[in-house]
C-alpha cells in the first residue's frame, strides 16, 4: 500500500491510498479528508466499442447512508436509483476528466466512485474528483492527466480551499473547479452576484494551491504506475482522406450556410451518404467509424476555417452576435406564473406554481438529514425540441444538471418564508433547442417569476460563451449554436444579474484553458447578460403586485409556542377538524408559527377563528356561549372553548328549573358568564349578568 499526504493550508490535510482495495480494477484509490472517505476505482474494455464514434465513458458516484451512520428512508431500506445529488457529482466528474482522453479513444472506461465514511465536515464530492484522477493516472488507462478538483468559498474577504459544510453556508461564492498543470479544465458553481474578476481570482487561486495534489498524483504514478495502453486513433487512407476533402468540402461548406437547423443537420448528412455512395465501388472494407471520425473533424476545420478567415459564424452571425430575442409574457391563462423566452431556435417555456407548506420536496442529505426544499426548477428537454421522433421518458442526467444550474441562478433571489410563505415550483418545458436551452431556462423562468408576483428583487438572465482554438488563435462566441457547442472548445454558461453572477458552469474540450481567454470570456459573457436583462426588464419591469386568483392564499399566523400542540390535538385529530371543517390546509411549524392556505380569504379567517378558540384562555368576568356537554342535578356543565368546560352550579341560574335534565339537553348553547377560575384551573359560571351585559 502506498499513501501520499498533502497539507493545503486549509483544514485537514487530503490522503490518497492505492494498493489495499478493489486490487482487481485497472486503478483504485481511496481519498480521504478529515472523517470522509471514497473509493474510487476505473476500468477499461480490452477492446474498442465497435460501431461508435465517440468516448465512451461512464461515471458512477454513489453515496450509501452507511457512510454517514444512517438507515435509508422509505420502505424497502435500501439505496434505489441515484439522487439527484449523485447524478450531479457524477457529471461533475464527467465533464472533468472527458477532455483528457485522446482523440478517437473508442475504449469502454468506467469509473465508479463510492463514500466509505462522510463526516459532518467535508463534502466527498470534490474527493471522489480527486480520486478518478488519481485511479486513471495509475491506471493503464491512456488518461493524460493528472487533474485536481477542489471546492473554494470566498468568506468575507478570503478564499477557502476545500471548505466544511458551515464555512459554505456562510460564503458568497461557493465553487467547484478542476485544473490540469497550467490550466482550468472544468468549472461548476454559484455566488450572490459575485463580480466577475472575483471568480476569475478564486479560479486561478485553486490553479495556484491545487498543484501540490498533483505532485502527488505524479509521484504515486512513479511508484506504482502501469504501462499505459498504445492505441492507434482509427484513420483512413491518404488517399480516401483526399478523396473525402475533394468531394465533401466545398458541400459542407455550402450545407453550413443554411439557417435552420434541421435542414443545416439533413443536409451534412445528405452530403456524407453521397460520398459513401460514390465510393461503394471504387472502395474496399473501408471502417465505417474512421469515415464518420474523419468526416467529422472536417465539418469541424470547415467551421473554423470561416470563423478564421472570414469573421463569420455558421447562422453569419459575427462572434459577438447575440440572435433575435421575443418574450412572451403570461401566454396561457391557469399557471399561477408563466413566461416564453425565445432566442433564435431556442425556446423555452417556464411556469411557475405556488403551493402549501405539505407540497415542499423532501431531501435526504449527508449533512443536514431530511430537509424540506422550498423552490424547485424542474428542467425537461421533450425529444421533439431536436425535431427527434422518439418517445418522451423520465428527466435524464443532462435534464438534472441543467436544471439545478438555472435553479442555482434563481436561489439566491426567492424571497424567505417569513416574506413570501409559499413553495416554489419551476417548470422549464424546452419546446425548441438549438443552443443553451439552459440559459433561455434563467430567462424564462426569471420572467416567470414575476409575472407569478414573487417578490424577487432582480431579473436573473444567462448566456452561453463558446470558444475555437486554432495554435496560437482563438475566437470566443457569444450566445452559441447546438453545432458550434459540439464542434467547438468550450461550452461556458453564465448567469446572474447585473450586479453579478449567481451560476457557472464551464466545459472545455481542449486540455485546458488560459487566464487570459477566461477572463475576455467573462467580461463578454457580462456584455451580453446586460443586453439580455434589458429586453426582460422592458418585458415586464417588476414582479407583478397580486398573485393569480388560480394561486392558493396562504397566512402565517404565530401562536404562543407551548400551545402550538393544541392546534394538532391527540394523534393530528383537531387539525385534521379544522382542515375539514374549513376547507384548508394547516400546518403547525417551528417557534410557534402556523401556515393556512385556502382557496379563499373567507376559509382562512375561519380558520384562524377556529385556532383562536383553541388557544385563547378563559377571561373572569367575560359572557361566552357555551355547549352542554353534561347535566347532573346539582347543575350544567358546558364547554365554552375548545377544552375549557366548566360548572354552572343552580345556585347561580337566574330562575333555575326544578328538573334540569327535562329543561336542557346535551349539545344544546346558552351564555354564561364566567365568576371565577378555581385552583385547578376550571372556570366557573353564571347566568346572573343581564344588568351588566356588553
Amino acid at each position: 500500500m502506498q499513501r501520499v499526504e498533502v497539507d493545503l493550508g486549509f483544514g485537514d490535510p487530503i490522503i490518497i491510498e492505492t494498493g489495499l482495495y478493489a486490487k482487481q480494477a485497472d486503478g483504485a484509490v481511496v481519498v480521504k479528508q478529515g472523517g470522509t472517505a471514497v473509493l474510487v476505482t476505473a476500468v477499461m474494455g480490452d477492446k474498442p466499442v465497435e460501431g461508435i464514434d465517440f468516448l465512451p465513458l461512464s461515471v458512477d458516484y454513489r453515496e450509501q447512508s452507511s457512510a454517514w451512520g444512517k438507515i435509508p428512508g422509505g420502505f424497502f431500506k435500501r439505496e434505489g436509483k441515484p439522487t439527484d445529488r449523485e447524478i450531479l457529482v457524477s457529471r461533475l466528474i464527467d465533464r472533468s476528466i472527458r477532455p483528457l482522453f485522446p482523440e478517437g479513444f473508442f475504449y469502454e472506461v468506467v469509473v465508479t466512485a463510492l463514500t466509505l465514511s462522510a463526516d459532518e465536515k467535508y463534502d466527498p464530492d470534490v474527493l471522489a474528483l480527486i480520486g478518478a484522477s488519481a485511479a486513471l493516472h495509475l491506471s493503464r488507462v491512456p488518461f493524460e492527466g493528472p487533474i485536481v478538483g477542489l471546492r473554494v468559498c470566498k468568506k468575507e474577504d478570503s478564499f477557502i480551499l476545500n471548505p466544511t459544510y458551515e464555512e459554505r453556508q456562510e460564503a458568497v461564492l461557493d465553487l467547484v473547479v478542476s485544473i490540469s498543470k497550467d490550466a482550468i479544465v472544468m468549472v461548476e458553481g454559484g455566488g450572490k452576484e459575485v463580480a466577475e474578476e472575483e471568480v476569475l481570482s478564486a479560479l486561478y487561486f485553486v490553479l495556484e494551491k491545487g498543484q501540490k495534489l498533483l505532485e502527488a498524483q505524479e509521484m504515486l504514478r512513479e511508484k506504482l504506475g502501469n504501462p499505459k495502453v498504445s492505441f492507434e486513433p482509427p484513420a483512413l487512407s491518404q488517399e480516401l482522406e483526399e478523396k473525402l476533402v475533394s468531394f465533401c468540402k466545398d458541400k459542407v461548406k455550402e450545407a453550413l450556410s443554411i439557417q435552420d437547423k434541421r435542414e443545416r443537420k439533413r443536409a451534412i448528412s445528405r452530403v456524407f451518404e453521397e460520398f459513401c455512395e460514390a465510393i461503394k465501388e471504387d472502395t474496399e472494407e473501408v471502417d465505417p467509424i474512421a469515415l464518420s471520425f474523419s468526416y467529422k473533424k472536417l465539418i469541424s476545420s470547415i467551421l473554423r476555417e470561416k470563423l478564421f478567415k472570414e469573421g463569420k459564424r455558421i447562422d453569419g452571425r459575427s462572434p459577438e452576435d447575440i440572435r433575435p430575442i421575443n418574450i412572451e409574457i403570461h401566454p396561457f391563462e391557469r399557471p399561477h406564473g408563466s413566461a416564453i423566452f425565445t432566442r433564435g431556435q431556442t425556446q423555452v417555456f417556464a411556469t411557475v406554481t405556488l403551493g402549501s407548506q405539505e407540497e415542499a420536496q423532501l431531501v435526504e442529505s449527508i449533512y443536514e438529514g431530511e430537509v424540506f426544499k422550498r423552490f424547485m426548477l424542474h428542467y425537461n428537454f421533450p425529444p421533439f425540441c431536436t425535431g427527434d421522433a422518439r418517445p418522451w421518458g423520465p428527466p435524464r442526467r443532462r435534464e438534472i444538471g441543467h436544471g439545478a444550474l438555472a435553479e442555482r441562478a434563481l436561489e439566491p433571489f426567492i424571497p424567505p418564508e417569513e416574506e413570501f410563505p409559499y413553495i416554489i415550483r419551476v417548470v422549464a418545458d424546452v419546446l425548441e433547442s438549438n443552443g443553451s436551452s439552459s440559459m433561455a431556462t434563467v430567462c424564462a423562468g426569471s420572467l416567470a417569476l414575476f409575472d407569478a408576483g414573487v417578490p424577487v428583487k432582480k431579473h436573473v438572465a444567462g448566456i452561453a460563451m463558446g470558444l475555437v482554438v486554432e495554435g496560437d488563435k482563438y475566437v470566443i462566441l457569444t450566445d452559441i449554436l447546438g453545432d458550434e457547442d459540439q464542434l467547438g472548445d468550450m461550452d461556458f454558461k453564465v448567469a446572474g444579474t447585473r450586479d453579478g453572477i449567481t451560476s457557472i458552469q464551464m466545459d472545455i474540450k481542449i486540455k485546458g484553458l488560459k487566464k487570459e481567454i477566461m477572463q475576455e470570456a467573462l467580461l463578454r459573457a457580462k456584455k451580453a447578460r446586460l443586453f439580455i436583462l434589458d429586453k426582460m426588464y422592458k418585458a415586464i419591469p417588476e414582479p407583478r403586485k397580486e398573485l393569480s386568483p388560480y394561486a392558493p392564499k396562504i397566512e402565517i399566523i404565530t401562536v404562543p409556542e407551548e400551545k402550538a400542540f393544541l392546534i394538532i390535538g391527540p394523534g393530528g385529530k383537531t387539525v385534521k377538524e379544522i382542515r375539514e371543517k374549513t376547507n384548508t390546509v394547516i400546518w403547525v411549524l417551528e417557534g410557534g408559527k402556523v401556515s393556512i392556505t385556502g382557496q379563499s380569504k373567507e376559509d382562512i379567517e375561519a380558520a384562524k377563528k377556529e385556532i383562536e378558540k383553541l388557544i385563547a384562555e378563559v377571561e373572569v368576568g367575560k359572557i361566552y356561549e357555551g355547549k352542554i356537554t353534561r347535566i347532573e342535578p346539582y347543575g350544567i356543565f358546558l364547554e365554552i372553548l375548545p377544552g375549557k368546560v366548566g360548572l354552572l352550579h343552580v345556585s347561580k341560574m337566574v330562575n333555575p328549573p326544578k328538573d334540569l335534565k327535562s329543561a336542557y339537553s346535551l349539545g344544546q348553547t346558552m351564555k354564561v358568564k364566567v365568576l371565577e377560575i378555581d385552583e385547578l384551573g376550571r372556570p366557573k359560571f353564571t347566568t346572573k349578568f343581564e344588568d351588566n351585559a356588553s
